[in-house]
């Protein structure tokens, strides 16, 4: 059996839930000696950086050092990482019809909805898998012409067999796409972080400037994950404790106007921002006094994941497939009540017992999820097809 991916997801994420899924599946394919083809020249995600399953190296960590060289305005920036996208999507789609057309595969598993592939797939089956229902749930965050959603659902209907991240997408996809769920197999993500191997390789710098203890929180800042709101429910709590700061791990720099948010609540001297690769993040968790996870929606959660592995406590939303996840190993809350969020938070924070009983409860429920488990359900579908 010869599976084929193609680029999607690595030309648009440099980090992300969705790359490192297909990253860490392709990387258990390659150590079961899996027989598979990504064809792809040109990368900027983390991932793909020391990929063993790479036959040569990306060329996207090359720098274009003399872009517009001269020149600077207002955008430059934006500017470039857009010329950068759009190379890469010219150079690798190109490449992943020139594998498509030999049709030298037995399944074909795109990266993402873009359905370029329909007219060179030929009669080969497809599997796609749909992480979440965020595009549909939440169309204001996107542009008004929203693609992703038209081509999710063609290549829903279209595909041989489809894959979803929990239950509660699964239950979103038959409502919002008209799937039927016989078409449809659940197949949990796992966890990245190495607790044991990483702690020992963080930054000493970074070290040196987490001196007082802190709240946690992970990722983007976009609307659906709530931020404002969690922001407005721990500004009393951070006023409230001197030696309490609030830490955002990854996502990009804070803007003017979270900065200007920051400051008529009176806590922007207490909220820092950093990027965070793997061994950061290990340490983030593991020093936090709590993780909070204020999403409105989440396909899965990988944050959970990764909370528990370090041993971190954690609060978070009572919505979409969290409380799935988590199960009994985290503290709930009502996302859209800054009041419960703040009780739930307040509350964590106050009882060591608590934190300590969640702490053992997440060492015990990770052990349910792992990426060897996913690629093994994975390789079973490929296989029935």
């Amino acid at each position: 059996m010869k599976v084929l991916y193609d680029y999607q997801i690595f030309t648009r994420q440099n980090y992300g839930g969705i790359s490192r899924y297909f990253y860490e599946l392709m990387n258990n394919f390659y150590k079961k000696n899996v027989d598979f083809k990504f064809p792809i020249n040109y990368s900027e995600n983390i991932y793909l950086k020391d990929a063993l399953f790479l036959s040569s190296k990306l060329k996207g960590y090359n720098k274009y050092e003399n872009f517009l060289f001269g020149l600077n305005f207002k955008g430059k920036n934006k500017t470039y990482k857009l010329f950068r996208m759009l190379k890469s999507e010219i150079i690798n789609r190109k490449l992943s019809i020139k594998y498509l057309k030999e049709q030298n595969f037995d399944i074909f598993h795109p990266t993402y909805y873009n359905p370029y592939f329909l007219k060179y797939i030929g009669k080969k089956p497809f599997i796609l898998t749909i992480h979440d229902m965020i595009h549909e749930l939440y169309p204001q965050i996107f542009l008004k012409i929203n693609r992703v959603s038209c081509q999710k659902k063609l290549l829903a209907q279209k595909a041989k067999k489809i894959i979803v991240t929990s239950k509660n997408t699964k239950k979103d996809v038959i409502k919002l796409l008209g799937i039927n769920e016989k078409k449809i197999q659940i197949i949990y993500h796992g966890n990245s972080i190495n607790s044991q191997k990483n702690d020992s390789k963080t930054d000493k710098n970074l070290l040196k400037k987490l001196q007082k203890k802190y709240i946690l929180f992970v990722g983007k800042r976009n609307l659906y994950k709530n931020f404002n709101t969690f922001i407005k429910a721990v500004a009393t709590i951070l006023k409230n404790n001197n030696d309490l700061n609030l830490i955002c791990a990854g996502g990009e720099k804070f803007t003017k106007k979270e900065i200007n948010f920051f400051k008529t609540l009176n806590i922007d001297s207490k909220i820092f921002q950093y990027s965070a690769n793997d061994i950061d993040l290990t340490y983030f968790y593991k020093n936090a006094i709590i993780f909070v996870y204020p999403s409105l929606y989440e396909g899965f959660g990988i944050p959970i994941l990764e909370s528990f592995s370090c041993g971190c406590p954690i609060a978070i939303s009572n919505s979409s497939s969290l409380p799935e996840i988590a199960g009994e190993a985290a503290l709930y809350f009502n996302p859209n009540n800054i009041k419960s969020i703040t009780d739930t938070v307040n509350k964590l924070i106050r009882n060591q017992k608590l934190r300590k009983v969640l702490i053992l409860n997440g060492f015990e429920r990770i052990k349910k999820f792992s990426w060897n488990k996913t690629a093994e359900k994975t390789l079973k579908i490929y296989n029935e097809i």
